[in-house]
């Protein structure tokens, strides 16, 4: 769509941005070639108006992927219609999908047969990959509200919006007794983390009022699948559903339905997900089962326990959650890194002593210290392996080692955290 014409109004955004930033040129140089990168390479619009964006180097959209892609597209939504355009052809087409499989994660541009056909699950040709995460679903409810709260615009909220919704909170009520679910995942694989255990139905689990996740953000499958983040954020997208069935599409029955889950939601994780950690001190745990078994831990991909307040779960200074953001900052988390060119989070989807740039990157978007912020900005940039691009993992000793390419993701969240750092904001954060 703008491979060969920046529209006016970004041209004008960027070069306010580059006069601001003026003073970091390291900054502006990853700005101005992933902002428009997004823009000009991931971004592709069909003839009803629909949005795809790829995730990067893999041709296929992920509903989590493309939301982030786009966020920071926000901060300009209201002087620009084609970008306003853009993302309500996102919004669209994320709920078409979510219509078509609540259970999928990630989507082929056309019904091509493309991705993951041989799994053992119920595929279709327009799906790329069927690994059931819930912050999926959330990711696409948050894009909407955000843009609501951004422009004021509600036309978005139609029939394949609410339709979509109804299957998101079928199948988050569902999957609080798990037993109960139609979904079952296995793959031909030698990498366990892509493949459920238990004949596909993952390991054995006990009600806890949270909803079932069967793989994490990074598409690696959970140990225990109560994946507390994701369920973090089910309860921040529920919050947004409460407003939007109260205030502008009034529903009392499904506005009764969301406040009963996101509080059953909510109780499971204060009552199950809190637990101690080496020094005694109360931590959110990254997964539990119901059955008394959890993990500390916290890995790259957002949504991240130290993502909660960047989410809207919680303030960055709850005491329990500066516990567990110390805690996984620390060796005690098995993924965090300390290495002669960054310190960070990694990710079993990637090898030992490999940094994400995206978990360096929310360091700064869960810090209201600007000197932090520009500590992890400078990080950033320093850690880009020499490309000018930031990355998916990178080695903690040598950032030339990286994993992915091209990987829009990672990119935008610097954008992001750049911005915030000018001082521009996203309404409804």
């Amino acid at each position: 769509m703008f491979n060969e014409t920046i529209p006016h109004s970004v041209q004008q955004f960027m070069d306010k941005v580059n006069e601001l930033a003026k003073d970091y040129p390291k900054w502006v140089n990853v700005f101005n070639s992933r902002f428009l990168d997004t823009l000009q390479n991931t971004v592709k619009v069909d003839e009803e108006g629909t949005t795809f964006v790829l995730t990067g180097d893999i041709p296929a959209m992920w509903l989590r992927d493309s939301t982030a892609q786009l966020r920071p597209y926000l901060y300009l939504a209201n002087d620009s219609d084609e970008i306003k355009q853009l993302i309500k052809g996102l919004i669209e087409r994320h709920f078409r999908m979510i219509h078509l499989d609540p259970y999928a994660n990630a989507f082929n541009e056309t019904d091509n047969n493309a991705g993951h056909q041989d799994d053992h699950t119920e595929m279709q040709p327009i799906i790329w990959e069927r690994k059931y995460e819930i912050d999926s679903l959330c990711y696409a409810i948050q894009l909407s509200y955000l843009y609501y709260k951004t422009t004021g615009d509600t036309s978005h909220f139609n029939e394949t919006f609410v339709q979509g919704i109804d299957d998101i909170l079928t199948v988050w009520e569902t999957e609080q007794n798990h037993e109960n679910s139609p979904y079952t995942f296995e793959r031909d694989t030698w990498r366990e983390e892509d493949t459920l255990t238990h004949d596909g139905r993952g390991t054995p689990v006990a009600y806890t009022g949270m909803t079932w996740s069967g793989f994490r953000p990074s598409d690696d499958r959970c140990i225990y699948h109560y994946l507390v983040p994701s369920n973090m954020f089910a309860v921040v997208v529920l919050r947004y559903l409460e407003e939007i069935f109260t205030e502008l599409l009034p529903d009392t029955k499904r506005c009764e339905r969301v406040v009963k889950l996101k509080e059953e939601i909510d109780c499971g994780i204060q009552e199950h997900a809190i637990v101690k950690n080496d020094q005694g001190q109360d931590v959110y745990a990254y997964e539990v089962d119901g059955l008394g078994n959890y993990s500390i831990m916290d890995d790259a991909n957002i949504p991240s326990l130290l993502s909660a307040p960047y989410l809207g779960y919680c303030s960055e200074d709850d005491p329990v959650y500066q516990n567990t953001r110390a805690t996984i900052l620390s060796s005690e988390n098995p993924y965090y890194y300390a290495g002669t060119e960054a310190s960070g989070i990694g990710s079993s989807h990637t090898p030992e002593d490999y940094i994400w740039h995206m978990a360096i990157a929310m360091e700064g978007l869960t810090s209201s210290d600007p000197v932090k912020q520009k500590s992890v900005l400078d990080t950033l940039v320093k850690t880009d392996g020499g490309t000018g691009v930031l990355h998916e993992g990178f080695h903690k000793d040598d950032s030339t080692q990286y994993t992915r390419e091209w990987f829009s993701w990672p990119n935008m969240l610097f954008v992001e955290l750049m911005l915030g750092y000018l001082g521009f904001d996203i309404e409804g954060i």
